[in-house]
């Protein structure tokens, strides 16, 4: 098999080096017209990979393997290394969604899969990596006996469809379909999660241990969450004894789904109530009305999906976080996260500060942390490190 080569830039040598899988168009040095999915040997000096062309991308390349041209073998290796981290949320039987592969920080640039109870959804972020569907998908299952199906999800589902009972955008590559409502566990806990209309394929798997950090916190407090979906956030504050806990969110049936949760653990229904509006004009009626919380909760989408929109963004972050402060009691917590890869965790807390400034507040930062071990992050590749989630005790007066 003869693989076609191309040259790159010499400025990126110490990057790929590194171990950046990444080669953006601008760097390859001589025009190409490759199909996508076509493997390419890039060479920069003496350096040289294999990756896989994109034709459309402004990623022109992604990077695999220094050593050998990536075959089944190859593949489902690093499907079992996968695997093999992961070992600590399986071994006590209380999580069982999570997920399986994280793209480049496993090795895989540009393809997820998620483990959902016994069902494996996959999901590739670029034209050129669909050509390894069938071989990670044959992995999966050698690896794991135990899946009932393998799903490809063909495009993002649109969070503001009416929620459907049929496969559109989905397609079974092995064994059966998994139920509309399949419930999994984390930490113990039970949640709804569809993944045939769910966003994230699913649930919002990357906050897993973030929601258990809040679980510590909740206890006797007033609690507001803010962009809540189905409420995985607010189980784990009733779990953890709130008080009360208001949830919001503006998307349609949501409440429906967070009340089914509640009903799934058995959580006090009275202790909540779901609120469906946006959240920025809720904050704002609810900081002009005087209402206040002892723990507030910002878990918004990502503002800014492109460079180009980080500005905007760096402005929304700073007006939510201002105005939940002002709906803040005195020493009351701030739980704030950004799921924005443009934004920095220097700037999110560069972002905090401004908001504290505007509401005339101090924030303490109590604690810290990004994304959990199913969400790994090579040392090269900065773009992975994504989510940053702040416990922030709010303070008045200077």
């Amino acid at each position: 098999m003869t693989i076609p080569e191309i040259q790159v830039d010499s400025s990126i040598r110490s990057r790929l080096g590194q171990g950046h899988p990444w080669i953006y168009r601008n760097h390859v040095r001589e025009g190409r017209n490759f199909a996508s999915g076509q493997w390419v040997r890039v060479r920069c000096g003496g350096w040289s990979a294999y990756g896989l062309w994109d034709a459309e991308s402004p990623i022109a390349v992604r990077l695999f393997s220094r050593e050998q041209l990536p075959d089944a073998t190859w593949i489902a290796e690093r499907v079992w290394d996968a695997w093999e981290l992961r070992a600590s949320l399986r071994d006590h039987g209380a999580t069982s969604a999570y997920r399986w592969i994280y793209g480049e920080g496993d090795g895989l640039p540009g393809l997820v899969v998620d483990r959902y109870g016994d069902y494996a959804t996959i999901q590739t972020y670029a034209a050129s990596v669909q050509t390894l569907v069938p071989m990670v998908a044959t992995a999966l299952r050698r690896c794991d006996p135990e899946l009932r199906g393998v799903l490809l999800r063909e495009r993002e589902p649109d969070a503001a469809t009416e929620a459907a009972s049929d496969t559109e955008g989905m397609r079974l590559l092995w064994g059966e379909w998994p139920p509309n409502e399949l419930v999994v566990q984390e930490h113990g806990l039970y949640l709804q999660a569809n993944l045939f209309q769910g966003q994230k394929t699913g649930l919002f798997l990357d906050q897993r241990e973030n929601r258990r950090t809040l679980e510590q916190f909740a206890g006797g407090r007033t609690i507001l969450n803010c962009f809540a979906y189905t409420g995985a956030f607010s189980l784990y504050a009733l779990r953890g004894g709130a008080a009360q806990v208001v949830s919001v969110d503006q998307g349609r049936g949501l409440a429906e789904a967070a009340a089914a949760n509640l009903a799934l653990n058995q959580l006090e229904a009275a202790r909540h109530s779901f609120v469906t509006e946006d959240c920025f004009a809720l904050l704002d009626g609810y900081a002009k009305a005087g209402r206040s919380f002892q723990l507030i909760i910002l878990d918004p989408p990502s503002f800014a999906r492109q460079k180009s929109n980080m500005h905007a963004a760096v402005r929304a972050y700073t007006r939510l976080n201002a105005l939940a402060l002002r709906c803040l009691e005195a020493g009351g917590l701030l739980v704030s996260a950004s799921c924005t890869s443009q934004v920095s965790p220097e700037q999110f807390r560069s972002i905090l500060a401004d908001a504290a400034l505007q509401a005339q507040v101090r924030l303490q930062l109590i604690h810290e942390a990004g994304q959990p071990l199913d969400h790994p992050v090579p040392a090269c590749f900065p773009e992975g490190r994504y989510l940053k989630f702040v416990v922030a005790r709010m303070v008045h007066g200077w």
